[in-house]
């Protein structure tokens, strides 16, 4: 197999892990990532017990500090890839990359850990809405990624992984079945479930996000509305559309907010006909 190919470390402060198959096999090399996000840590807002977890793990490293690896759980929108991308942008002057690695593509964590283990960068390999089903390859990489392997963990190398699901693959009612209760009332999960919990007791940080209360939607939305250049008096006016688009959606997140302000902003700025009747 062709040997992975190393990226030009400058061209990006982001990258993601492909695959390329050619007559002479397959071989994985990093790309560069040339459009970068450029949310800020204050932008995320109403998720401040989560931000300050994920912040101070990540100054932590940076800092060559001990740190955890960390799985962040929770509704959908919620901002759980948006805080890593924030810290990104906070830390990268100081030597924070992101390496972005699709689910399919973990069995290769090994080879992208021996890539950089090297480089004086610090490095977090994100993994984005992750889940597993049974028998999935990526599931045991991970894990021995995470603490399993013979070779001690890179002290340059994180995982940051985000997940709709807290334990990463798909809980039934019959596994409860497996259950043993002890004498002492204890109750002892069955084989099945303890292999599912396995894999997230292996992030040293669990960071859970909630869905947003209205009032809380209403301040996402009110900061990005300013963000885009509304008065005040245009961000009282856009309260009731800004209700009706999260009820259209069965969501209130900070990415429904996010979308409606882009969508109320835009649509201002192009009719002002429509602003006039609106104000």
């Amino acid at each position: 197999m062709p040997a992975a190919v190393e990226p030009d470390w400058a061209s990006s402060m982001a990258f993601r892990w492909r695959r390329r198959v050619s007559a002479f096999g397959s071989r994985g090399e990093l790309q560069p990532v040339r459009s970068l996000s450029h949310i800020a840590l204050a932008d995320l807002q109403n998720i401040d017990e989560q931000k300050d977890v994920i912040d101070r793990n990540t100054r932590q490293f940076v800092a060559g500090l001990p740190a955890n690896n960390v799985l962040l759980t929770g509704s959908r929108g919620t901002g759980k890839s948006s805080l890593i991308k924030a810290c990104l942008n906070a830390y990268c002057r100081k030597g924070l990359r992101l390496i972005e690695v699709d689910k399919d593509d973990l069995v290769d964590l090994h080879d992208i850990v021996d890539m950089v283990s090297g480089r004086p960068e610090r490095f977090i390999i994100f993994c984005d809405d992750l889940s597993f089903e049974e028998g999935e390859a990526g599931y045991k990489a991970l894990k021995v990624a995470l603490d399993g392997s013979i070779s001690a963990q890179s002290d340059n190398v994180l995982i940051y992984a985000t997940s709709n699901r807290r334990h990463l693959m798909p809980e039934r009612m019959s596994e409860n079945l497996t259950a043993k209760h002890q004498e002492d009332g204890e109750i002892h999960p069955g084989e099945t479930v303890e292999e599912k919990i396995s894999l997230s007791e292996r992030f040293g940080l669990w960071v859970s996000f909630y869905p947003f209360r209205q009032e809380e939607y209403l301040a996402v939305v009110a900061h990005w509305l300013e963000g885009f250049g509304c008065a005040s008096t245009e961000i009282e006016a856009a309260r009731g559309d800004a209700l009706r688009f999260a009820l259209e959606r069965g969501s209130r997140s900070g990415r429904v907010a996010w979308q409606f302000a882009r969508d109320w902003a835009g649509q201002t700025r192009l009719s002002p006909a429509r602003k006039r009747r609106r104000g």
